[in-house]
C-alpha cells in the first residue's frame, strides 16, 4: 500500500485545507467487526483516511458496506497473524482484531491466543517501524471473576489460566504485557483500553453475548436462557460511548491502562425483563447451569477515564437497548436464527 489514501487537495477552500492538514492515516484491525465498524465510520466522518484490516472470522462485510465506495476508505481481508506489508505514512493503529464472545473465541482457542500474542507483535512491529501510535482493545476479562467491586486499573484480577475462557483472558493479559514492553523499552506510543461489556447495532445475531442473545430470543419467541440464578451482574456500555472513549484515549498522553465502560450495574434478570418489556415478547425465562469461570460481577471504576480523558458514558441502558432492538428487528427480516442461542458474557 502506498500513501495514495491521502488524496491531493485542490486549492481554494481554507476550511477544507485546515481539515486536510489534520487528516490522519489510521489502520483499524478488526474494522469489520461490531465495534470496529462504528470506529471506522466515525474516523471517516472526521475526514481521516482509514484502512480496515479484517479476516472476517467474526467481522461482517455488511458492517462496512456503506463505507466501501468512500475514497478515504480501504478494506483489506487479512489476518493480523500474517505479515503486514505496509508502505507510506501511518499515524494511528487501533487493534480490535480478536473475537470477543466466549462461544466464538472458544471455537479455535489456539488461534485466539495467537491473535493476542503473535498478531499483537506484528502490529506493534508495524507501529515501531512507522512511528504510529497504537491502541490495544483489551478487556475487563483481565480481571477474571473479580474479588472486589468496583474494578479499578490497579486490581490484578482473579483469572483461571487453565479454564475454557483462558485463551481470551490470558491472551489479552499477554497483549497488555507486550504493549507495556514496547512502550517502555522500544519507544512505541502505546494505549491500552480495558473494555467492559459493549452492545449496540451491528452486533451479529450469532454473536453469543447476553444482549444479542436476549434480544434475538425475545424477537423470535424462543426461550430466554438465564444462567445460574440470574443474579450475576454486568455493566453495559453503548457502542457510541465506547467509540468516543477509544478516540479520547488515543488522543491522550496516558500510556497506563484505562477502563472504558458504563458503571451502571444490572443483573441478568433485570436485563431480561427490560428486553421482554421493550419487545412485548412472550418468551419464557429458562434457567440453565452457570458456565465454568463465568464472572459473578462486573462493574468498572472509570475515575481514571474521567480524570485523564474527560470521558464518561452518556447513553442510558433503556435507550441503548431500544436502539439495539430496532437494529435486530430490521436484521432478522433477512436473517433467520434457527434456534435459541446460548448466552455467555
Amino acid at each position: 500500500m502506498d500513501g495514495s489514501l491521502v488524496p491531493v487537495v485542490a486549492t481554494g477552500c481554507e476550511d477544507f485545507m485546515a481539515r486536510f492538514r489534520r487528516r490522519k492515516v489510521v489502520l483499524v484491525a478488526g474494522g469489520a467487526g461490531f465495534v470496529g465498524s462504528h470506529l471506522c465510520e466515525t474516523l471517516i466522518s472526521e475526514g481521516h483516511s482509514v484502512v480496515c484490516l479484517d479476516n472476517l472470522q467474526t467481522g461482517r462485510i455488511q458492517n462496512i458496506s456503506a463505507l466501501q465506495a468512500h475514497p478515504q476508505f480501504r478494506f483489506i481481508e487479512q489476518d493480523i497473524l500474517d505479515r503486514l506489508n505496509w508502505q507510506g505514512p501511518l499515524d494511528e493503529i487501533y487493534n480490535l482484531a480478536c473475537p470477543a464472545s466466549p462461544p466464538l473465541y472458544q471455537r479455535d482457542p489456539i488461534h485466539t491466543f495467537r491473535t493476542c500474542t503473535e498478531g499483537v507483535l506484528n502490529l506493534l512491529g508495524l507501529a515501531k517501524a512507522t512511528g504510529a501510535r497504537i491502541l490495544q482493545a483489551s478487556t475487563s476479562e483481565v480481571y477474571g471473576d473479580p474479588e472486589i467491586t468496583l474494578q479499578h486499573e490497579g486490581y490484578r484480577g482473579c483469572v483461571n489460566t487453565v479454564g475454557p475462557r483462558a485463551c481470551y483472558d490470558e491472551g489479552k493479559r499477554a497483549a497488555e504485557t507486550l504493549f507495556w514492553e514496547f512502550g517502555t523499552h522500544m519507544g512505541v506510543e502505546v494505549r491500552i483500553a480495558r473494555i467492559f461489556n459493549t452492545y449496540g447495532p451491528r452486533m451479529s445475531p450469532e454473536d453469543g453475548r447476553v444482549v444479542s442473545n436476549f434480544i434475538v430470543q425475545a424477537l423470535t419467541g424462543a426461550d430466554i436462557t438465564i444462567y445460574g440464578d440470574g443474579m450475576q451482574t454486568r455493566s453495559f456500555c453503548y457502542v457510541d460511548d465506547l467509540v468516543a472513549g477509544l478516540k479520547a484515549l488515543m488522543a491522550s498522553e496516558t500510556s497506563d491502562p484505562v477502563n472504558l465502560g458504563n458503571p451502571g450495574e444490572f443483573t441478568m434478570r433485570e436485563l431480561a425483563d427490560m428486553v421482554l418489556r421493550q419487545t412485548d415478547s412472550r418468551s419464557r425465562l429458562v434457567q440453565c447451569p452457570l458456565p465454568v469461570d463465568d464472572p459473578r460481577q462486573r462493574r468498572p471504576d472509570i475515575s481514571r477515564a474521567a480524570a485523564r480523558l474527560g470521558w464518561a458514558p452518556t447513553v442510558p441502558l433503556e435507550e441503548g437497548i431500544a436502539r439495539t432492538i430496532r437494529h435486530f428487528a430490521g436484521e432478522l427480516q433477512v436473517s433467520d436464527p434457527c434456534e435459541a442461542l446460548l448466552h455467555h458474557v
